[in-house]
């Protein structure tokens, strides 16, 4: 992360194992059922029969990473975490690749991040006046040189010290030999979870997915500002500041987790096909059949086509092995993978009045490829129809939603959106309506989501990012 801030950090995947024979394998499995949250890099560390801890980690895919079968078998052990990591801060090399080991006199330690600190380039600048060297230019490695810095011997009173100084967007995962730890920031922006294998081992990961495909049981979410200490006696729960409001990323629900993921007790399906239903409510349009863009869309798609009466038709083809273009860190690599990801079936578009959902619009490059796509493909016309509200704001606590200059919606009003993706029309579900079909069960602002990329009410101070913010063009408040 560098002094100017230009962009956002990682939204990223941590899997760790306490206690199992398997356990790099099963941190293996575990990362595959998260590798959408990134495809940049990943790495294991496991705790050896020694108490050193080992690691591997690679640039790419999961697969990619780990591409000999002597890389995984070498990490020996019955505890490990692991990481796949997307950055759009800092360098995209291998030594951002995490998660970070550190060998020090006392012990080792390892630490694997998801989410964005919004006080680290300040946190750094102080470190290094006081002499910390830094081997990374990623904010991940600023908890580990606030726990060197602490007074006391005791290894979790020095992470809790640390993690109170910390700001933003967290879900850390902390290995040493004597115990795993799992601490999630005060508003809860990014998804964690415990889990536990039928032969006792535990499992903390960012999804619920990752569990299933271990074959662990769910005990709990994590909590915001809480931390988890697992270790041979079990797992034990403390939080670590009283100062908490759950603010978890609406995007989440809206893109980021799989569908068969649940977050703090709504599943990812239900919740995107609620959204679908509620579009529908809101946003009718004149339409012969509904295609949804495979495939976080299709669960809102469904919803549209079952709230409307239209059929769900099979419009678009996704190639399943192209990136997410989402994620891509470069514009040209994204219009790459664009071209590269999706096909119209022309037998099934040709001659009918489509409505497109899609989930979101950030810079309107897909946007305008599907709908020329389906209109070259004889569409008489295209309804794009967004299950979430117009994205204007950047996200500030660890999701790839650039500066304001990037996102269509912050400079152009919705008119001007569907001229310049060509579309018949465009309708965006509303904010209340998000809201409404995640149904959060919680009391909190919001009902305990953070809806800061559509509105500006940021749950939290900016810190580091609060000089550089820039107002959208299209804002229609002034944020607080």
């Amino acid at each position: 992360m560098s002094a100017e801030i230009k962009g956002l950090n990682e939204e990223c995947g941590i899997f760790g194992v306490w206690q199992d024979e398997h356990a790099a394998e099963r941190t293996y499995f575990g990362l595959h059922s998260l590798q959408h949250r990134g495809q940049e890099g990943a790495g294991i560390v496991t705790v050896q029969a020694n108490g050193r801890l080992l690691e591997h980690k690679g640039l790419g895919l999961l697969a990619d990473a780990f591409s000999k079968p002597e890389q995984l078998a070498q990490l020996t052990g019955p505890c490990a975490i692991g990481h796949v990591r997307y950055g759009t801060a800092g360098t995209h090399g291998i030594e951002n690749i995490q998660p970070f080991l550190f060998h020090f006199a006392q012990e080792d330690v390892a630490l694997a991040h998801n989410g964005n600190l919004t006080n680290a380039v300040s946190l750094r600048t102080e470190l290094e006046q006081d002499g910390a060297i830094f081997r990374t230019d990623s904010d991940t490695e600023v908890l580990m040189h606030l726990i060197q810095r602490q007074k006391g011997a005791d290894f979790k009173a020095r992470l809790k010290a640390s993690l109170r100084e910390i700001k933003g967007g967290f879900a850390y995962l902390v290995l040493t030999k004597n115990a795993l730890y799992a601490a999630l920031d005060p508003n809860g922006f990014r998804p964690l979870v415990v889990g536990r294998l039928d032969n006792g081992a535990y499992i903390v990961c960012s999804e619920t997915c990752a569990l299933d495909t271990v074959g662990a049981h769910f005990i709990r979410d994590v909590q915001p500002g809480e931390l988890i200490t697992i270790d041979d006696s079990g797992y034990h729960c403390e939080p670590f500041t009283t100062e908490t409001q759950l603010s978890i990323c609406s995007m989440e629900y809206i893109y980021f987790a799989r569908p068969d993921s649940t977050i703090y007790g709504v599943n990812i399906h239900q919740a995107r096909q609620r959204m679908g239903r509620r579009l529908a409510q809101e946003s009718p349009v004149d339409a012969d059949i509904v295609v949804g863009v495979p495939n976080s869309s299709l669960s809102a798609a469904s919803g549209y086509a079952l709230e409307s009466g239209l059929p769900d038709e099979l419009g678009l083809i996704k190639n399943q092995y192209s990136a997410r273009t989402f994620i891509q860190p470069t514009q040209e690599l994204r219009e790459q993978g664009v071209r590269m990801k999706l096909a119209a079936v022309k037998a099934v578009v040709a001659g009918k009045k489509v409505a497109l959902v899609d989930d979101s619009i950030v810079r309107g490059t897909t946007s305008n490829y599907i709908v020329r796509l389906l209109k070259e493909a004889g569409a008489k016309s295209v309804h794009l129809l967004i299950s979430s509200p117009p994205l204007k704001y950047p996200c500030f606590y660890g999701i790839d939603i650039e500066n304001t200059q990037e996102l269509m919606a912050a400079n152009y009003t919705i008119p001007e959106m569907c001229a310049k993706i060509g579309a018949d029309s465009l309708h965006f579900l509303s904010l209340e309506g998000l809201i409404d079909a995640i149904d959060l069960p919680s009391h909190e602002p919001n009902r305990g989501l953070c809806v800061a990329y559509f509105n500006g009410d940021y749950p939290t101070p900016l810190y580091d990012y609060a000089a550089t913010f820039k107002q959208p063009k299209t804002a229609t408040k002034v944020m607080q």
